[in-house]
């Protein structure tokens, strides 16, 4: 599966969560969040960072259904550490995503791109 980022926000990943939704459904797009890692992380006492060691970390990642007008989702992944979210969409060689749709998500973001927020390559 790839999961290559195409877009690195200078913020931490709940601010940059937001202002992502708001861009899709701007868009005209419908979103359904299905993970996130720090309500994965809450039942479990023992589950330290692997990139900190602590349990005070701000490692974050959230996984998104985005919905446009193809029958199925894309998958976008944002994961975020240390202040900095990068989003990634999820594309599998045996469920290939919608190009149209992952266009229509990269434009949407691309279109009012804050001036802290910087394109991945």
């Amino acid at each position: 599966m790839n999961t290559s980022p195409f877009l690195s926000v200078n913020h931490p990943c709940d601010e940059a969560l937001q202002w992502t939704k708001k861009q899709l459904s701007q868009a005209g797009l419908r979103c359904i969040q299905t993970f996130d890692l720090h309500v994965a992380r809450a039942g479990s006492r023992d589950c330290p960072c692997p990139n900190h060691g602590t349990n005070q970390c701000d490692c974050q990642m959230v996984v998104l259904l985005v919905y446009g007008r193809a029958a199925e989702p894309v998958t976008l992944i944002l994961h975020g550490n240390d202040g900095q979210t990068r989003l990634s969409i999820a594309d599998d060689p045996r469920q290939r995503a919608d190009a149209k749709l992952i266009m229509v998500i990269q434009q949407a973001l691309e279109l009012k791109v804050p001036v802290s927020i910087t394109w991945g390559g």
